[in-house]
């Protein structure tokens, strides 16, 4: 069963949205929340295998909150769900760590799809962001700003006990970033990481 959480301050769209997901067989909603501080409460007492997350709730801006909760469990995957279709706030989730980016408006079809790649570990976009983003592709693949962070370590020569003690993290969630690190970069080992790491942390990696 994959386990979900949706997250959504509004009563209504949760409901719809555990209606639609509670009729595919292998999915659970285990848990919902109306904004953020929920949300990384009932993360914690419940621990979904995907999080269903909206941009625009009250009081707290849900990239942030799926920054957060990341932090505390990187294997998590979240799936932004809005109705902002601007490229900047898919830029900024992906940034975030989200793994997908999907419009309300998109088909039932759509959004399952969806929680099932996320949650095999790949990456979905609705089509109309994809195109939007990829028309100006970058360079080097989104890394969120706390795998950012642990590039720069490592580039430094640094062990994942020293960058869990400098950034407040335990060594778990280090080793877990520099797995999601090699899978975004597409490199084979530590060996490549490093070397990755060190170019990247000196200006050469472009």
């Amino acid at each position: 069963m994959i386990r979900l959480m949706i997250v959504d301050d509004h009563a209504v769209v949760r409901d719809g949205l555990k209606a639609v997901l509670s009729l595919v067989d292998d999915f659970d909603v285990v848990a919902e929340a109306g904004n953020g501080s929920e949300a990384l409460e009932r993360a914690q007492a419940t621990n979904p295998d995907v999080v269903l997350m909206d941009i625009g709730m009250k009081g707290e801006n849900g990239i942030e909150v799926a920054r957060r909760m990341l932090d505390d469990n990187p294997e998590r995957a979240v799936l932004m769900l809005t109705m902002h279709d601007g490229v900047e706030h898919a830029q900024r989730a992906l940034k975030a760590g989200a793994r997908g980016y999907v419009l309300k408006d998109s088909p039932s079809s759509d959004i399952i799809g969806a929680i099932r790649t996320v949650h095999g570990g790949g990456t979905y976009l609705s089509p109309a962001i994809a195109q939007a983003l990829f028309r100006t592709p970058t360079a080097r693949p989104v890394l969120s700003d706390r795998e950012q962070q642990i590039l720069v370590f490592l580039g430094e020569g640094q062990s994942s006990k020293h960058i869990a003690n400098a950034l407040d993290l335990s060594v778990r969630t280090v080793e877990s970033h520099r797995q999601s690190i090699r899978r975004k970069l597409n490199l084979a080992g530590q060996a490549e990481l490093i070397k990755y790491a060190v170019e990247h942390a000196n200006g050469k990696g472009g």
